[in-house]
């Protein structure tokens, strides 16, 4: 059985059946109507349109762009050290040398007195941070600020010359099918543009960090991306490539975005010296269940659950109560904790934000100062000494201001662990930064200074319970 095969040819937009092939049963058609003819697609029709190309776009930000090389050196410790047998014989030989470790990532330069925007992860630990343009020019450069939890750095080129910048944009205006670029150095090997669309927003739990609302992309991103520019097409940066989805170590076409609205807020507090800040709110927020939705007669699970609320704190000022809903802040609508920190994280400081809430059965706005996080208690920092399980260990009182600049929940309290001295007691016994000291041989520990003085008293053995990672642990020391 033979198969007949139809030949269409496209003229002017209007589809018709070329006829003479010799197709048996080919019936002439009349030409598409003009409206429905505009709506088919069609090959390009004039050399204008052939001739559609990224480049001019790519000319105008791609200089911006920049390699960001960072080095750390690493002490290696033989496996042989420590043994009296072998340092005996080889003596200094045993001892540690140093290693230089070196990682790769990219950049964005955003003020022309040379600030560049890359990712936390990027520099992380360096010594040295050097940036190279994509004219092959290198600079020294200085971390000027960093923040892990939302995975950002900013860095000052060593240089009084002006650079090229990508504006940034407001991505709120972003829609999800807008065209973009993604410009980088995947795999070191040189700077390299990919194209493809925006394919979500507010993306959430994809764990990179916990700014929780991710431009998701299916633009390449490759390792060596990071830090890199995701730019609209009119060559503005909406966001900085962050993290990939990958089962390969390759680009899959899932690719996420730090929005530029939180790059902005970031690069703002580097401008004024300042370190990025969180505004203070004094509660904990959790998802809406399906089953919380249909108790409170919601149409869909949305918004963010008020689970506590400190005293004296904005939030209780502005009177949410555990139970309420937070629906929308400045009239952005609020689908779980993460947006909700989003909206915060990026809205600034002082200043007064609208939130609309559903409180017993009632819609209602209120108001909510955005303040600094306040250091109540005071840290009082002290140096733990002794024949204790805690000596080198730092200790301050946990308060609001310590936490977000150990970069921890602003909602945690008690005595926490700043620093370990390196060799101490405490480090052996496996204390770390922001461990939070619980107890001590079965009494809590009410602040540093109580610690210091219960440590002072002596004990035949310890025992202590310490909170890691939203984890309770607990040690015993004879």
């Amino acid at each position: 059985m033979g198969f007949g095969v139809l030949g269409f040819l496209v003229i002017g937009g209007v589809v018709a059946p070329l006829a003479g092939l010799g197709v048996p049963g080919a019936v002439a058609q009349a030409p598409l109507p003009l409206a429905q003819a505009e709506a088919e697609p069609r090959v390009p029709e004039s050399r204008a349109e052939i001739q559609l190309t990224y480049a001019p776009l790519v000319r105008q930000t791609a200089p911006a762009v920049v390699n960001v090389y960072a080095a750390r050196q690493v002490q290696r410790r033989s496996p042989f050290a420590g043994d009296p047998f072998f340092e005996q014989f080889f003596g200094s030989r045993m001892q540690s040398r140093p290693r230089v470790e070196s990682s790769l990532g990219s950049g964005v330069l955003v003020d022309s007195s040379g600030l560049v925007v890359t990712n936390n992860h990027v520099i992380e630990g360096a010594d040295e941070v050097r940036v190279a343009l994509a004219d092959g020019r290198e600079f020294n450069s200085t971390i000027l600020t960093r923040d892990a939890r939302v995975d950002l750095a900013v860095l000052r080129i060593e240089s009084d010359e002006s650079f090229p910048i990508v504006p940034i944009a407001d991505s709120d205006a972003t829609q999800i099918g807008d065209l973009v670029l993604a410009i980088g150095n995947p795999f070191g090997i040189g700077q390299t543009v990919t194209s493809g669309i925006v394919s979500a927003l507010a993306r959430s739990h994809v764990g990179v960090n916990d700014s929780g609302f991710f431009i998701q992309t299916d633009a390449a991103i490759n390792p060596g991306n990071s830090g890199g520019a995701l730019i609209d097409m009119r060559g503005q940066l909406i966001g900085v490539n962050t993290a990939i989805f990958s089962r390969s170590g390759g680009s899959m076409g899932i690719g996420f975005a730090i929005p530029s609205n939180m790059v902005r807020a970031f690069v703002d507090a580097a401008e004024r010296g300042e370190r990025f800040q969180r505004p203070y709110v004094g509660a904990s927020f959790t998802p809406v269940t399906p089953d919380i939705a249909e108790a409170l007669g919601m149409a869909r699970p949305s918004g963010a659950l008020v689970a506590s609320v400190s005293e004296d704190a904005p939030a209780a000022a502005a009177g949410l109560r555990p139970g309420d809903v937070v629906l929308s802040m400045d009239g952005f609508a609020i689908d779980g904790p993460d947006a909700l920190g989003y909206r915060l994280a990026t809205a600034g400081l002082g200043r007064t934000a609208t939130l609309e809430i559903l409180s017993a059965d009632e819609r209602r706005s209120v108001p909510l100062q955005l303040v600094e996080a306040p250091e109540t208690p005071q840290r009082d920092e002290r140096r733990l000494s002794g024949n204790t399980p805690f000596e080198g260990a730092l200790v301050a009182n946990l308060s609001p201001r310590l936490a977000d600049e150990l970069e921890m929940q602003q909602t945690k309290r008690g005595v926490v662990v700043t620093d370990v001295e390196r060799g101490s007691t405490a480090m052996r016994f496996g204390l770390q930064p922001k461990d939070i000291l619980l107890a001590l041989n079965g009494r809590p520990i009410a602040s540093s200074a109580k610690l210091e003085a219960m440590l002072r008293g002596g004990a035949r053995g310890w025992r202590f319970e310490i909170e890691r990672n939203g984890q309770r642990l607990t040690q015993t020391v004879r």
